[in-house]
């Protein structure tokens, strides 16, 4: 176990990502250890915070601690005009008018690559839990990257890859309608390197289920590419998988890692509340 405060103890939950960090609510919101997190964050990927507890407020707050907030509705329209920092996570209809887009976060992604500076991290609670499944998994996209041969690195340095709500829409559903095509079509792209080159000298995979194709090379190619990689980024030494429990807390990396909750009944109740820190680098 490493001890970075009396108040503060990290031990690490796999060799290649995520790390448990042990503090009470009032060492957390006092904002003493924002800097050392952020540090820690980068380094590995994950930060667990057992049965914390945070309410909305604190949340927020705690969020605050880590960088500047950012505010996400996900379509919604905003309460009494005003950004909402906290999301409610379920693919229940009945308590989140997006749930059914929702399905994507099934599917290995990181979030933002369809915007120029994609956020820096997100914070998540869990409030309710499915009886079974709703376990989260991450994948150390740095580790990804470092642990490929040279061969691997040079053929795809400078290889780009265009993002798109339209692949995303097609992965839920592959046999959308005509006007749902359309309107998958006229939702945001971008293009992407397929290596992000941080500016702390860093290098990451950057692929997923936004990735749609890659420039320049035939289609099955391009498919071959980004499925191999995709499953070389997520094979288990580079994954944690979290078994949540009611008042857990998980920040993570939204830069150097991909994400995805396992399968779990839509109707189990499972909800969880976001929040997120704004980003401060583009991908490029």
């Amino acid at each position: 176990m490493q001890v970075t405060d009396t108040a503060l103890a990290v031990h690490d939950l796999s060799p290649t990502i995520g790390s448990q960090v042990d503090a009470d609510v009032d060492t957390l919101l006092s904002g003493r250890f924002g800097k050392e997190l952020r540090v820690l964050l980068e380094k590995r990927g994950v930060l667990i915070f057992p049965r914390v507890g945070f309410d909305d407020e604190q949340q927020v707050a705690f969020t605050g601690t880590l960088g500047t907030l950012a505010f996400d509705y996900n379509g919604l329209v905003m309460s009494e005009g005003k950004q909402q920092a906290i999301f409610k996570v379920s693919l229940d209809e009945a308590v989140s008018p997006t749930a059914r887009s929702l399905k994507n976060s099934l599917l290995w992604h990181l979030d933002g690559t369809t915007h120029e500076t994609p956020i820096l991290a997100s914070v998540l609670s869990a409030k309710h839990l499915a009886p079974e499944g709703g376990e989260t998994e991450w994948a150390n996209t740095y580790a990804a990257y470092d642990a490929l041969s040279e061969e691997d690195k040079q053929a795809i340095d400078g290889l780009r890859v265009v993002h798109s709500n339209l692949q995303l829409q097609r992965n839920i559903n592959p046999e959308l309608t005509y006007e749902q095509f359309q309107r998958a079509r006229n939702s945001p792209a971008r293009s992407q390197p397929l290596v992000w080159k941080h500016r702390n000298g860093r290098k990451s995979l950057v692929v997923g289920a936004t990735a749609g194709y890659v420039e320049g090379l035939p289609h099955d190619d391009s498919l071959d590419l980004l499925v191999r990689l995709r499953d070389w980024a997520t094979q288990p030494r580079f994954v944690y998988r979290h078994h949540w429990q009611v008042g857990d807390i998980a920040v993570w990396d939204n830069t150097g890692t991909l994400h995805r909750a396992l399968p779990y009944d839509p109707a189990s109740g499972r909800l969880m509340h976001r929040s997120m820190v704004a980003g401060e680098e583009s991908i490029g």
